[in-house]
């Protein structure tokens, strides 16, 4: 058995365990999360630099031999994905330890986080669509704790539209999973490749992907499908909204990159067509939602809808360029949108409020946050010389290469209107006048001691500097992107890997 492929799942519960154990004592919980989430992404680094090496890993558990037994399996994206969710579940980690109260902590946030990080993992390294499934479960069962946890009215609200939406997908999921299974007699993933190929009912297999889509697209906030995302994002505590910005809905933008180059691809006239014109769709409903909002965390809310459509529009392209693309803007797109929520829980910690209006002045009261914010900002609207542009360049020269003209217009016309919005968060929270406290009916914050300036700050460098990296070194992260995306489009070496390994 690989442990490479063990590990990622196993630390973080080992790590919830941990946590439980020391109920009672929350230095004790904070020290054991943190190492926990370094092991994780420790791990995880491990993981990608052997899968570069050596290609794609696969093992089997339970001593059953492929396709009978639980598969995992490891190409490149599912490696490039487990390094970023390891990363955003360390960085939140550390930004957690200065700004989860007291109260959250004592019932659960450290066990349910780690929890939460294993059904991600589990997500990115199955190789079966039942144990997919499964590992969804895990992850909406921590996150809707994580999103309730604290049981203010907001909270409660968001999450209730959250699990409800969710479990809609899970219906869904579960529907499809029954139908193939019927017609296939596998779920495992490699072997339905296989027999995908010599399908002697395409039209039935496109009418079995509709249903993946729906599924998948609820996960992915993708239009139609994105209404319980701005509803739920911007009620929990910052570390909570900043881990499912830059986690959830990437899980289900995974998992439509794997079946729709894996296994749905008989009819890409007509199902990557529909993705494209979704694609397209969602990146302007996401982006004007944006605008029409003044409240920090949700205009940040509706950017994520509008940059899964950009995820999407690579899958929607279907060539090699575009799934690169696709994937080289996964990874800049966690990183940014995962700092921006950091920036704006430290912005409210400043000024109390998440109101554009109530948070003006920041530029001159912290200066180190406006450099960061401006960086994360920038990048996202797609600013040369930052991963967001090199990420939307590659997008629209594709698109226009191979003369799909309406989704390329659409591409530039966001990224315009998303600089706008960044733009209306700037000048209302940080060029912005400061607000009168004479009239403000918030008490003045606390000054944050060192501790938790460090702690604060430490995870918002270091991406700010992971975005500035990558977009001044942009060769080595692209040609990872091409090469995983050359493993989605040839399956047989996965296929391979999967159905040749032996317990």
């Amino acid at each position: 058995m690989n442990t490479l492929l063990v590990l990622p799942i196993l630390i973080p519960l080992a790590t919830a365990i941990a946590c439980l154990m020391a109920w009672r004592s929350r230095t004790i919980q904070r020290i054991i999360g943190v190492i926990g989430a370094a092991g994780l992404l420790t791990t995880a680094l491990i993981l990608l630099a052997t899968v570069w090496r050596q290609g794609i890993i696969a093992t089997q558990l339970g001593n059953w031999p492929a396709p009978f037994g639980i598969t995992l399996a490891a190409d490149l994206l599912s490696a490039i994905m487990t390094v970023l969710g390891s990363l955003m579940g360390f960085t939140v980690m550390v930004y957690s330890l200065g700004s989860i109260d007291r109260r959250r902590e004592a019932y659960g946030y450290y066990p349910f986080f780690h929890l939460l990080l294993m059904g991600v993992s589990g997500v990115f390294l199955t190789g079966d669509l039942f144990n997919l499934y499964v590992w969804f479960e895990v992850m909406l069962m921590s996150s809707f704790v994580l999103l309730a946890l604290g049981g203010e009215k907001a909270q409660l609200e968001g999450a209730i539209k959250y699990v409800t939406l969710n479990l809609i997908s899970s219906a869904f999921f579960l529907t499809a999973l029954g139908i193939l299974y019927g017609m296939a007699g596998t779920l495992n993933m490699a072997d339905l490749a296989q027999l995908a190929k010599a399908t002697k009912y395409p039209g039935v297999a496109t009418t079995l992907s509709m249903l993946f889509l729906v599924a998948f697209g609820i996960k992915s906030a993708i239009f139609p499908l994105f209404f319980w995302l701005p509803a739920s994002y911007h009620t929990p505590p910052v570390p909570v909204s900043a881990i499912f910005a830059g986690l959830l809905t990437k899980v289900g933008v995974y998992t439509l990159l794997r079946v729709f180059t894996l296994l749905f691809i008989q009819n890409p006239g007509y199902t990557h067509n529909l993705i494209l014109a979704m694609a397209g769709v969602t990146m302007l409903t996401g982006v004007l939602g944006a605008m029409s909002h003044n409240e920090f965390r949700r205009i940040l809310s509706f950017h994520i809808i509008s940059q899964v459509g950009y995820m999407v529009m690579g899958l929607g392209l279907f060539t090699p360029l575009a799934l690169a693309g696709s994937i080289f803007y996964i990874i800049h797109h966690i990183i940014v949108k995962t700092n921006l929520f950091l920036v704006s829980g430290v912005a409210h910690r400043l000024q109390g409020s998440f109101d554009l209006e109530k948070l003006g002045g920041l530029s001159l009261k912290a200066p180190a946050l406006t450099v960061v914010f401006v960086i994360s900002a920038f990048s996202l609207a797609g600013i040369p010389p930052l991963s967001g542009f090199w990420a939307k360049y590659i997008l629209v020269l594709n698109s226009l290469q191979i003369e799909s003209y309406p989704i390329a217009a659409t591409a530039l016309v966001v990224s315009l209107l998303t600089l706008f919005s960044m733009a209306k968060i700037w000048a209302g929270a940080f060029w912005g006048e400061p607000p009168d406290s004479s009239t403000s009916t918030v008490a003045p914050p606390s000054a944050p001691n060192l501790f938790t300036k460090a702690v604060l700050y430490g995870p918002m460098f270091l991406l700010a500097g992971l975005t500035l990296t990558i977009g001044l070194m942009t060769e080595p992260f692209m040609a990872l992107a091409v090469r995983a995306a050359d493993q989605l489009m040839d399956p047989a070496p996965y296929i391979q890997a999967v159905l040749e390994s032996r317990p």
